[in-house]
């Protein structure tokens, strides 16, 4: 069966003869091609080309066109920051800049970068027209955020008639995006919203529910698919995302598969993910890809499964180890013998943090995946900047990403089990949340009063 039938199979909860695989290759493609994440995201052809070299190496039966969830914020005026080896980082935000959200409009096609993005979907549905591919549209509360910043949080509380205000306009994209997307030949609208870990169900029933069902409804309404895609620790936000009734949901490995596979079954959608990102793709070899695929195959199961990594995948991830895991998903021998085999262990080494600590400041670490690439993990450390300002050098903070090996290092020694996570003086304080300004600073002075 060709890969769009299987995914739509998938998404219709039918069972399936084998389970599809969706590789989120974003800037990953540019590196495919020897290019930066610059070079790759500012151009058609480049993106066109990335997604065939992938599509040959990874035999995807679904994969987006694009992963970039600053296409809208750069096409409203956010100012980003280019990079690389990651997707651009948005650094301003307008309305805190003087705009009014009265003075937005929703932008036209022929806004930043999104024509190029929609000629590339048009480029690789006539070249792939039994592939599904993918639409990604940046969700309206994370793009809330880019507009808005960390102050959204506060407004959540002080001014939530003023949130709505914002949250209305950026469906409005949501829906422009999508509408393009559909036009343009994509099968799936995937709505990415990251910034939703950030809050508790309460607060994602008032101020994203009603707001994601509509474009959901408006995708189903124009004959799409659609996928609601979160990362981070949205553990208890999984059974509010199901009844905003997407197709499917698609979660990292900070929510273990199979309590997304109960309520999403229980809620009649579809669910995928959730491979390792960085300590499995990343950092380990093939073999640890396998065994990771394997474990989220017999977990997922066969009816509304679908396989892919976390998130977009980091640029320098391994082609073998994604190679290796469409072997296995194409070949139910290869999958017989690897359970059959003893699974391989990996011991992580602490770090000795004896000198790490100190005297007279407070240590702030912050375990993220990269904030140069993971909107969370960017709002999380802005807001331990912003808080640690008043104590002058008084606290001390850095960032420790988990794509690489230190950070993995820290993350266990820290004894942390989510990202975005801040610790302060090796207490664990904030979990995938980010927390008022006040907040902060109110626990580190409570940290340095006890030097």
């Amino acid at each position: 069966m060709k890969g769009l039938e299987l995914i739509k199979k998938a998404m219709r909860l039918e069972e399936v003869e084998r389970i599809p695989w969706v590789p989120f290759v974003g800037a990953h493609g540019g590196a495919l091609l020897g290019m930066t994440a610059t070079e790759f995201l500012k151009s058609t052809d480049n993106l066109v080309a990335g997604v065939n070299k992938s599509i040959e190496l990874y035999k995807p039966d679904g994969i987006p066109v694009a992963f970039d969830l600053q296409i809208e914020a750069e096409a409203l005026g956010c100012e980003l920051v280019w990079a690389d080896d990651n997707p651009p980082a948005v650094v301003s935000h307008p309305l805190t800049q003087g705009v009014s959200i009265d003075d937005l409009k929703v932008p036209c096609a022929c806004k930043g970068r999104i024509s190029m993005v929609m000629e590339a979907t048009r480029l690789l549905r006539e070249q792939h027209p039994d592939l599904a591919l993918y639409g990604l549209i940046t969700g309206p509360f994370t793009l809330a955020l880019h507009l808005l910043g960390t102050d959204i949080f506060m407004k959540m509380f002080e001014d939530p008639e003023y949130v709505h205000k914002v949250m209305r306009f950026a469906t409005d994209v949501a829906k422009f995006m999508s509408a393009n997307y559909i036009e343009s030949g994509a099968d799936v609208v995937a709505l990415v919203d990251p910034m939703t870990s950030q809050i508790d169900p309460m607060s994602f029933e008032t101020f994203v529910s009603p707001y994601v069902t509509e474009i959901f409804d408006f995708v189903r309404e124009n004959d799409a698919l659609s996928s609601f895609f979160v990362c981070g620790n949205a553990q208890q936000n999984i059974e509010v995302m199901c009844q905003c009734k997407p197709d499917n949901v698609s979660i990292d490995e900070n929510i273990p598969l199979d309590f997304v596979k109960d309520i999403a079954l229980k809620n009649n959608v579809s669910f995928g993910g959730n491979m390792k990102l960085t300590v499995v793709l990343l950092m380990g070899n093939e073999d640890d890809s396998l065994r990771d695929a394997l474990s989220c195959m017999d977990i997922g199961g066969r009816k509304g499964f679908i396989l892919a990594p976390g998130c977009d995948l980091a640029m320098a991830t391994p082609k073998e180890n994604l190679i290796a895991v469409a072997d296995l998903v194409n070949d139910e021998i290869l999958q017989g013998e690897l359970r059959a085999s003893e699974a391989s262990t990996s011991s992580i080494e602490k770090l000795d943090l004896d000198n790490h600590w100190d005297k007279d400041k407070v240590v702030v670490d912050i375990i993220t995946l990269d904030s140069s690439s993971c909107a969370p993990c960017q709002y999380m450390v802005d807001a331990v900047k912003r808080a640690a300002d008043k104590f002058g050098d008084k606290v001390v903070y850095k960032e420790h990403r988990i794509k690489e090996k230190e950070g993995v290092q820290m993350m266990v020694t820290l004894g942390v089990q989510n990202i975005p996570t801040v610790v302060m003086d090796g207490n664990v304080e904030f979990i995938s949340q980010i927390p008022p300004i006040a907040k902060l600073e109110e626990r580190m002075a409570h940290h340095l009063s006890s030097k």
